[in-house]
């Protein structure tokens, strides 16, 4: 639908978003070393030894792959784990465009406990609902919309490039294309078809994201945008 580019938001509260910066580092390794052609290229072994597949964590069926760790380890670990690098180069984009000003507004280890929980509650939602689900859930996008969610409840008004369409530049109020984004979400649950993309993951990780920043933000961080000159 869109990609982001560029926010002008300056940061506030910290000088660089170090854990942000931390996570992109570590996602893009994991990928690199453990998944990629020129690293072990062990794909499927990463997506069904340390995806979360729920049918696993339950008990209800015996892991594809065997794992040194628990595995309830795997409500983490899936976060760090992609598709293919299309699927990682999309949720990086969002975490390097949105994850720096949500790190501002927490504060270094708030933000690093606020993602780790996300990922957390978006992969247990998304088991949930799909309890018998057999196959693996992979990706950083449910810790990523609630990264969205709370930018959207932190800077609505900011101003956002975005690209439409894949094609098309456009600078938008951020509430536009993130309420749009934020709606589709809810709305492929119901027609989402037959494509394998975690949606109770992402409405896990959104919901997630717009309750924990209500509490986790630092005490003089204004909610959308409140005080922003026109």
């Amino acid at each position: 639908m869109f990609v982001p580019l560029y926010d002008h938001n300056p940061l506030e509260h910290v000088r660089r978003p170090y854990v942000n910066w931390a996570l992109i580092v570590v996602t893009c390794l994991v990928w690199l070393v453990v998944e990629s052609p020129v690293g072990f290229g062990a794909l499927a072994g990463a997506a069904y030894g340390y995806g979360l597949t729920p049918a696993v964590l339950f008990g209800d069926m015996r892991p594809f792959a065997p794992s040194a760790l628990p595995e309830w380890t795997t409500l983490v670990t899936y976060a760090f784990v992609h598709a293919d690098l299309w699927h990682l180069l999309g949720n990086v984009v969002f975490l390097w465009v949105f994850g720096d000003n949500v790190e501002d507004a927490m504060g270094h280890l708030r933000y690093l406990v606020f993602y780790l929980v996300a990922a957390v509650a978006a992969g247990l939602f998304h088991a949930v609902m799909m309890p018998t689900a057999d196959g693996p859930l992979v990706g950083a996008s449910g810790a990523i919309a609630a990264v969205v969610a709370a930018y959207l409840v932190l800077h609505p008004r900011t101003k956002l490039w975005i690209l439409a369409f894949g094609r098309i530049p456009l600078r938008l109020s951020a509430r536009w294309p993130l309420l749009i984004w934020v709606a589709t979400q809810f709305v492929s649950i119901f027609s989402g078809g037959d494509e394998p993309i975690g949606w109770y993951a992402h409405v896990g990780g959104l919901v997630t994201g717009a309750v924990l920043i209500l509490v986790m933000r630092r005490p003089d961080v204004p909610l959308f945008d409140r005080g922003l000159a026109a």
